[in-house]
């Protein structure tokens, strides 16, 4: 990620928390004196982490699943290079050099969609497991990414 100068340190990184921590750091609340409900957030509002992950794991794992069965040689190089500069730019920081240091642990996998896609779903549950969060099924991957789930609840 790009350095950032002194005027930035303190500055809070709403990719990196989520909503009412960002706002709560903004000197905003989001909270309503009681008896009255909280204002729906605006939907074209910028992406706080837990919804930028939440779309992140979704594209990615979307992309592994309609990776191909036997991808050519160069295929397979340019998903490499794609996790690779991925992690590289991710908004949020922690995420990111946390993410850079697990695909130096464990490369992509790239010679098959089913190796790929059963990579990232590793990954992700790395992330989870850090998080707290349910692990998910690995062998479910391409039903919930792809096909849709078997009692037709998708289609």
């Amino acid at each position: 990620m790009p350095a950032h100068g002194p005027e930035e340190e303190d500055k809070p990184c709403r990719a990196c928390s989520d909503f009412k921590t960002w706002a709560k750091a903004q000197n905003k609340t989001t909270l309503n004196p009681p008896n009255k409900m909280a204002p729906a957030k605006a939907t074209d509002c910028p992406l706080d982490k837990d919804e930028l992950g939440r779309s992140t794991w979704g594209f990615l794992h979307s992309m592994a699943s309609y990776y191909p069965d036997k991808p050519t040689r160069r295929e397979a190089e340019d998903m490499s290079k794609f996790f690779n500069i991925f992690s590289k730019f991710y908004p949020c920081e922690p995420c990111a050099l946390d993410f850079q240091e697990d695909i130096k642990k464990n490369p992509p996998r790239t010679d098959s969609k089913d190796h790929l896609a059963k990579w990232l779903c590793e990954r992700h549950n790395t992330v989870n497991l850090k998080l707290g969060k349910p692990l998910f099924d690995c062998s479910k991957i391409h039903e919930r990414w792809r096909d849709g789930w078997k009692d037709g609840s998708c289609d």
